[in-house]
This record gives structure tokens, C-alpha cells and sequence, in this order.
């Protein structure tokens, strides 16, 4: 069934877009981030053009984060304090991305950058948890602990601030800036960033399992309603039709993915995760380094 994108300016299969939702909500239920590395990727994958992917993504991620952050603050599972910094921080870094972004459509090489940003991202950060999922997997054969909370250079720097949810007394610059990063990255890719805030949130900033995955759904809410509406005002790439078809595939898979989640260890998740991170990183990468079927090609400036 054809459906045509008024953005886009182009006819999908809408059963091809609902299931890409599908396949990404149960991929954001079984490892509880927002889906948004993948959404893009897969859209651009299927031909539609850079920047209605990256702005439509975003919208449609937070629409089903918010579902997830109801859930999590009714269990107590929000840290506000920290939400709200961290928040003040990704709004400042996605006002700066989306500035960046319509800069870079403007001299037509959005698509290479958008690559390029998702292979670089991706690829550190699978990396990372490759490698920090198999350490993980090795302690708990040779029944290692590690310890909850390390200090660090930055526990010494100033404007410190009591987070009690999360049992922490630490300045606000570091998660600031981490937010910064995460907003940055959300205008840029189209990414809720949860794929890099909750590992920060665990290792960097030292807070506690039970209360990250809420607090960092509560800065994904804002700060890609704020992206949505920034690059519907700036750029003109939100495509309303597209992001409906893409919520009605991710909800009914984030539903699935949960119960299957359940079933697996927190370190074998992580894993897999990585390695789907990394295969999308090396896909994209072979993307860029292909030689295209055709050297020259005429069309409208996207």
C-alpha cells in the first residue's frame, strides 16, 4: 500500500515503514533505549532523504519515549534534579545542532555528514560496549565485583549540588555538558541519545542502575520535542505522515521487545547491543566507501 510523504515529497509502502517501527520498537524494548541510531539509518536506507529522516526520527522518538517516562515516574524511577540539568543542558546543545544542521543542508552535504556523524558515534560506542560487556561476562565467571561508584577528577570540580534520588553530591557542570552532547547529537543524527546518555549516566556520573534509565528518558522527552519543533521552524523536514507510521510499528514492538528483554542477563543485552551498534556503523561505512552506480545524478537540492 503507497502512502504518500507531503515532506518527503515521495510514496512509501506504508507496511515497509511500519515495519521498520516495528523492528526498531522491539529492538527499544529488549535493550531499553529510544531507537533513534537505528530509525535513521534504516530510513535512509529505504531512500528517504537525509534530512526529513533525522527531524521525522527525533519526533518520533519522542513520542514513544514518552509512554516509557509515565511508566518510570510512576515507580519513582525519575531523578528531576538531574532531569532538569541535564535537560538545560541538551536544550542549549540542540538549539547549536539545529543551527549546524540547516548551515550544512544549505551547502548540500548533509548526507555525507550525517554518515559520517553515525559511523564515527556508532562506532565508539559499540566499541564500548563490546568491550565493556565482555569484561562484564569475564568478572562474573571469575565472581569479581566491581565497585558502584568510583571518584573521579571531575567529583572535585565546583557548583556542586545534592541529587538525592540518585544518592550523589557532585557538581552540575559534568552533567550539563553531558546533556550539551546529547542535544547536539539529537539535532545532528535524530537520536534521543540514550544509546550514549545511560552508559555516561552509569559510569561517568556514577548513578545508580535503578534510576538512570527513567531520568534519561525524562531528557529525551524535551529535548527531542524541542528538536522536533526547532527543525519544523528552521528546516521544514518534519513529516507528520511518516513519524505516524513509524509510532504505530514501534509501539506494538516495544511490547514484545520488553518480555523478550526480561529473559536475558544485563551484560548479554549490552553486548548484543554493541554488535548491533557496530553493524550499523560498518553498513553506513561501506555506504560511503562504495563507488556509486551512477558518478553524476540531477535532482532537487534536499
Amino acid at each position: 500500500m503507497q502512502v504518500y510523504l507531503p515532506i518527503a515529497e515521495m510514496s512509501v509502502d506504508a507496511f515497509v515503514v511500519v515495519g521498520i517501527g516495528l523492528a526498531v520498537g522491539l529492538l527499544s524494548g529488549l535493550f531499553g533505549v529510544g531507537g533513534g541510531f537505528l530509525m535513521t539509518p534504516l530510513l535512509i536506507f529505504i531512500d528517504i532523504p537525509s534530512s526529513v529522516a533525522v527531524a521525522t526520527s527525533a519526533n518520533q522518538t519522542m513520542g514513544t519515549s514518552v509512554s516509557g517516562l509515565i511508566a518510570h515516574w510512576r515507580r519513582g524511577n525519575v531523578d528531576l534534579r538531574m532531569g532538569v540539568v541535564l535537560t538545560a543542558g541538551g536544550l542549549a546543545g540542540s538549539a547549536l545542532g539545529v543551527q549546524a544542521f540547516a548551515l550544512v543542508r544549505q551547502l548540500g552535504q548533509l548526507d555525507l555528514v550525517v554518515a559520517v556523524f553515525y559511523v564515527v558515534v556508532l562506532g565508539i560506542v559499540g566499541g564500548l560496549m563490546v568491550a565493556e560487556s565482555v569484561r562484564a561476562i569475564l568478572r562474573r565467571r571469575r565472581q569479581l565485583r566491581r565497585r558502584l561508584h568510583e571518584h573521579f577528577w571531575m567529583h572535585g570540580l565546583p557548583l556542586k549540588v545534592r541529587f538525592r534520588q540518585s544518592r550523589l553530591y557532585i557538581s552540575v557542570i559534568p552533567p550539563a555538558l553531558l546533556g550539551f552532547g546529547i542535544g547536539l547529537l539529537s539535532a545532528m543524527m535524530g537520536v534521543g541519545g540514550g544509546f550514549v546518555l545511560v552508559p555516561a549516566m552509569i559510569y561517568l556520573i556514577g548513578m545508580p542502575t535503578g534510576v538512570v534509565i527513567g531520568t534519561s528518558l525524562f531528557q529525551v522527552v524535551f529535548v527531542t520535542a524541542a528538536v522536533t519543533v526547532l527543525q519544523a521552524v528552521s528546516t521544514q523536514s518534519v513529516d507528520i505522515v511518516l513519524s505516524l507510521l513509524l509510532m504505530v510499528g514501534a509501539v506494538a514492538g516495544a511490547q514484545f521487545g520488553a518480555a523478550l528483554g526480561s529473559r536475558l542477563r544485563g551484560e548479554e543485552t549490552r553486548g548484543l547491543l554493541g554488535l548491533l551498534v557496530l553493524a550499523v556503523a560498518v553498513e553506513l561505512l561501506v555506504g560511503l566507501v562504495r563507488r556509486p552506480e551512477a558518478l553524476y545524478s540531477l535532482g532537487p537540492l534536499l
